[in-house]
């Protein structure tokens, strides 16, 4: 596969932990909304970070990188895209992306910036003319994490389909929203998910148990995408 040196645009904060990335690749970069790119850091070091955008006539790429104190792999990816102004990326890779000739009623399902993920997958579903619902929940550990919060909810105003399910596990008492476990948001909200295609991005052990226990509430299992489910 083709790499690409791309010019870092911008980068601003997101949250404390987060930031949002756009590079300019010097040629089109092909992928399918769902798919990651890599960031290539040396001879045998390519970093995956999923592409938080569906493709666009301008070819930009946006990236949502978590990089807290502990968290050096993609923190030093950050300080290079910081220090260098650009970096050499190769995508689009994966197989989790959206399945736009089987359009059915969808869930998607974040941990944390595995919104980014189903951000690329619910815009470009957006794009696509159907009427068949679309469910995002976004699990994050404190309110504030939410980044995207007002963005979404316009999102939900503008299409009657789509609905924004945001889950907070530890909250201050203010948060009136859904606390808990993210999955654990979706089984109580659906009797069966048979019905459905699942995209899921998070921590292994969430996408684990989630398979596990969505399964048993119905889901066929072919209707479940995730990149984790290559490694578990």
């Amino acid at each position: 596969m083709q790499s690409i040196r791309c010019k870092v645009e911008n980068i601003e904060p997101l949250t404390k932990a987060v930031s949002k990335v756009v590079l300019v690749p010097e040629t089109e970069m092909t992928f399918a909304a769902g798919q990651y790119l890599r960031v290539l850091m040396g001879e045998g070091d390519a970093r995956p970070f999923s592409i938080a955008n569906s493709p666009r006539k301008d070819n930009l790429l946006d990236l949502h990188i978590g990089a807290g104190p502990d968290n050096n792999y993609a923190s030093e990816v950050l300080q290079v895209m910081l220090d260098k102004g650009e970096v050499t990326v190769d995508g689009g890779h994966g197989e989790a992306y959206l399945r736009e000739k089987e359009i059915m009623p969808m869930i998607l399902l974040a941990g944390g910036t595995g919104f980014s993920y189903t951000l690329s997958i619910l815009q470009r579903r957006l794009e696509i003319k159907s009427k068949e619902p679309i469910f995002l929940y976004w699990g994050t550990q404190q309110v504030q994490d939410i980044y995207a919060y007002d963005y979404l909810m316009a999102l939900q105003k503008q299409h009657t389909n789509f609905r924004f399910i945001p889950v907070v596990e530890k909250t201050n008492g203010v948060w009136q929203g859904k606390t808990g476990l993210v999955h654990k948001a979706v089984m109580s909200d659906f009797v069966s998910i048979e019905p459905y295609q699942v995209y899921v991005a998070g921590r292994f052990e969430m996408a684990g148990v989630a398979r596990e226990e969505f399964h048993t509430q119905g889901l066929l299992l072919e209707n479940l995408y995730g990149d984790a489910y290559q490694f578990i």
